[in-house]
């Protein structure tokens, strides 16, 4: 659907498409154990009942149901994703976009609130091969806790996730919870209450990311774009506007630093792919009319045929006091970090060097043709926070997301180059430790 509304916003022209690299198996063992790779790669609907332990152990039941083409699946997502840090790590892109990207709840051994795979700690490894410091950024109104907990203890990654807070899955993300050891500080997490509007979360999250760009200087922004946050979603209760959601990529790109944007959540699927369609046309400064274009997906978008949606009259619980609250001790915490990281001198994981992973493609169509990614070598061993807050998800699936298969898409803006990624929606096993800062 979000395809089909960037091809007839007559957005086609200014791509170069590609088709990433499906993932490997032994690509999504560099952050997740053997053990529970091998398990999605050999389950299906037909054999489950012979795994019933597996499945117990690593959480694949409920909200993580196992289904025809699963690891197909974290197969397509993943390799578009990691796709995409090997184009900033070359210098190929600027800005890089996977809509089908940004499962954050997945965590090493273990599916969660419908993430099966980590593309996002997976994308971030690749991107630490060639940049110093990575920025992650999540505004899904669910706390990025699978991320989070990856990165909780080096000062490499600076993880900031915006998400409503109490009694919500995954239950993580307290204003308190800043990282451990050489990343303490390095862990941001604003929790928010429901109803937030597009001039509350402004107020919040401006100060906040200057302030972080400020100290932490990231080489490379990873940027989660959840579309549950938005106002109506079936499952969120946030109040946000596309535009208010927009605005938050938007005020990432005036850095200029190379980003690479994932989906997410979001449930109220005609306001998901209004969303991206959307933040698409964003970050190629395109200007799109508010009446959307007839594609094949217009019965979805009754009675109104508009990009645009209305907020509710839904109450904002956030306060002015509570707003400030939560700035001023987040930007105390980011004021405890006196100098920007870097890296001494070690040996590096060899960069993925095939940069023809991809297969050129027209706007909006796949190719059955796949290529082989060089296996990715990364040192990396943190010492993982083990968070014993495990409450049960609640987000149901929804199969209607009809995006296309993988296709990846490439623009050019002014100087710059935007790859776009559509693929089909949605502790560490490395060799070395991953070096913290040299101060």
């Amino acid at each position: 659907m979000t395809n089909r509304h960037f091809v007839h916003y007559d957005m086609t022209h200014r791509p170069q498409v590609f088709q990433p690299a499906l993932a490997s198996a032994e690509d999504m063992t560099l952050f997740h154990s053997d053990e529970y790779v091998e398990f999605l790669r050999l389950v299906t609907p037909e054999n489950q009942h012979e795994h019933i332990r597996q499945l117990k152990r690593f959480n694949v039941a409920e909200d993580c149901p196992v289904f025809d083409g699963l690891f197909k699946f974290c197969q397509v997502y993943t390799g578009g994703s990691v796709g995409g840090a090997v184009r900033l790590n070359h210098g190929l892109s600027d800005t890089v976009i996977n809509w089908s990207g940004g499962l954050h709840h997945a965590k090493k051994a273990e599916a969660s609130g419908f993430c099966y795979i980590n593309d996002i700690v997976l994308c971030i490894l690749e991107l630490l091969k060639v940049h110093q410091r990575v920025l992650y950024i999540d505004i899904d109104i669910h706390h990025g806790d699978g991320v989070e907990e990856a990165f909780y203890t080096t000062d490499r990654v600076m993880t900031v996730s915006f998400h409503k807070f109490g009694e919500y899955f995954p239950g993580t993300g307290h204003l308190q919870d800043v990282g451990q050891h050489a990343g303490k500080y390095y862990s941001v997490n604003v929790p928010l209450k429901d109803g937030i509007d597009d001039s509350s979360y402004e107020q919040l999250y401006k100060p906040i990311m200057a302030k972080v760009m400020q100290v932490f200087q990231p080489e490379a922004i990873v940027f989660q774009s959840g579309a549950d946050s938005l106002s109506g979603d079936r499952l969120g209760c946030f109040n946000l506007s596309i535009r208010g959601h927009a605005e938050c990529l938007k005020y990432m790109q005036t850095f200029n630093v190379p980003m690479i944007v994932l989906g997410g959540g979001g449930y109220t699927i005609r306001n998901v792919a209004r969303c991206w369609a959307y933040e698409t046309g964003c970050l190629l400064n395109a200007d799109m009319e508010d009446a959307l274009p007839i594609n094949d997906y217009s019965e979805y978008f009754g009675p109104t045929h508009q990009l645009h949606i209305q907020t509710s009259n839904m109450e904002n619980q956030n306060t002015v006091e509570y707003l400030q609250g939560v700035r001023n001790r987040i930007l105390e915490h980011l004021g405890q970090l006196q100098a920007v990281p870097s890296v001494p001198y070690h040996h590096a994981p060899p960069v993925n060097t095939q940069l023809d992973t991809s297969q050129r493609v027209q706007p909006g169509l796949a190719t059955d043709q796949s290529q082989k990614r060089m296996t990715r070598e990364v040192e990396f061993d943190p010492e993982q926070a083990q968070d014993e807050r495990s409450p049960k998800c609640d987000k149901p699936v929804d199969n209607d997301n009809e995006l296309p298969s993988s296709t990846s898409l490439a623009y050019s803006r002014d100087d710059k180059q935007v790859t776009e990624s559509f693929t089909l929606p949605g502790h560490a096993r490395m060799s070395e430790e991953l070096p913290n800062s040299a101060r």
